[in-house]
């Protein structure tokens, strides 16, 4: 089987992607999750015309000519708070008291402000020092949403600001799509989990918290089965018999004697999508399918490996899984603030930390370098063939960012 671009290989689990559940939500679960159909306004939001702030609702023409010398002299007739509202008429020559808010009665075209005109409660009158225009100090029905507007888009992803928009509609609940639920291993003997001792020739699992961790931020909540074994028998036991829609495994995958995952894969049944992708760091990844049709992708044990080939393998197969609208991430030119020494042969992605249109790098670029990828939000694509890069080089960064789109 022959090496595959990374976007081959991503377009190959995608097309075997099934489609999501839904379910249905009530608003404050709603967070992270994808729309599973397009939601419309139910109502012009505001549903009346209303006033922008205090002060008094009158008709423009009222105050005509007014000045601070000769203001305009209107009659008091009450006043309307916030969810009142008042059923009579503002006839010339009179006002009404309203609160930020309150419906506009009917007869008024606008709003003076409370703390711009003089109040004589004994007169009951209100003095007006300068002339107001046609709905001037007004907000109309609709002005914010109109009925039958798409609120929110299927695939799309909830965000607070959504979430409050179907509030501001009266929707209570939502139909979402199901979260696909990620089994999650990291495999070899020389692996211990934190807080144990150390052995000569063991190294802690940092793979699996990678992982997991990255999962979590992504709003995901993955099964977590520890380490597997160097043994191929024990190892796809382990697999086969988790619930789970995607199968998530670090390490095993190389020519080593010990990378299990060649022999794993087809005690599983599962049929060998690829092996080997044109990258560097992670070229060793598979992707494969299970009979009932579920996927699984064995990404390379090298810790930063592990990380990229998360992000630009798996990540792209968890948002079609979510049923996001969009599965690629998005991508940005840069201008590099530091160099990077290294010709690249084959396609490379270098760990950068991306603000603006600008992107710096660590020191330490090794795959097995961990410590570096800290504070990385982004990874520079070089192309195949490209030389030492030099500071205010430009590249295109892949932005990994919170997964909110």
């Amino acid at each position: 089987m022959q090496d595959i671009t990374l976007e081959t290989a991503a377009a190959a689990l995608l097309s075997r992607v099934r489609p999501p559940a839904i379910e249905e939500l009530p608003l404050l679960f709603l967070l992270g999750r994808v729309a599973a159909e397009d939601v419309f306004a139910r109502m012009d939001n505001p549903p009346f015309d209303r006033s922008p702030l205090d002060g008094y609702a009158l008709r423009s023409a009222d105050t005509a000519g007014a000045t601070a010398a000769k203001p305009a002299a209107l009659a008091l007739l009450g006043e309307e708070c916030a969810g009142d509202f008042y059923e009579g008429t503002v006839l010339p020559g009179s006002c009404l008291r309203i609160m930020t808010g309150a419906a506009m009665p009917t007869g008024t075209d606008t709003v003076v402000r409370q703390e711009d005109v003089t109040l004589s409660e004994d007169e009951g009158m209100v003095y007006i020092p300068y002339p107001l225009r046609h709905h001037e100090n007004y907000c109309f029905a609709g002005e914010d949403v109109k009925e039958g507007v798409c609120l929110v888009k299927k695939g799309s992803r909830y965000s607070a600001s959504s979430v409050a928009v179907l509030a501001s509609q009266g929707y209570a609940r939502a139909r979402v799509f199901a979260r696909p639920r990620v089994a999650l291993a990291s495999t070899g003997d020389e692996l211990v989990s934190p807080g144990e001792a150390l052995a000569p020739g063991k190294i802690y699992n940092s793979n699996l918290y990678l992982a997991a961790g990255r999962l979590m931020e992504l709003g995901l909540t993955p099964v977590l089965l520890g380490i597997l074994p160097d043994d191929p028998t024990k190892a796809a036991q382990v697999l086969r018999e988790v619930e789970a829609d995607l199968l998530l495994t670090t390490g095993g995958v190389s020519v080593g004697k010990k990378d299990i995952m060649h022999q794993v894969v087809p005690i599983l049944g599962a049929k060998r999508i690829f092996w080997r992708v044109c990258m560097k760091p992670g070229a060793p990844a598979i992707g494969y399918e299970l009979p009932d049709g579920r996927l699984g992708i064995a990404l390379s044990g090298n810790p930063f490996a592990a990380f990229a080939t998360l992000e630009l393998l798996a990540r792209p197969v968890l948002r079609a899984m979510e049923g996001c609208a969009r599965t690629e991430l998005p991508r940005r030119r840069v201008v590099l603030r530091d160099s990077f020494p290294k010709e690249s042969r084959g396609r490379r992605f270098i760990r950068a930390r991306v603000e603006g249109n600008e992107a710096t790098l660590p020191d330490q670029h090794a795959s097995g370098a961990l410590f570096s990828a800290v504070g990385c939000n982004a990874f520079l694509d070089i192309p195949a063939g490209t030389g030492p890069l030099s500071a205010d080089a430009e590249a295109e960064a892949v932005l990994l960012g919170r997964d909110y789109a």
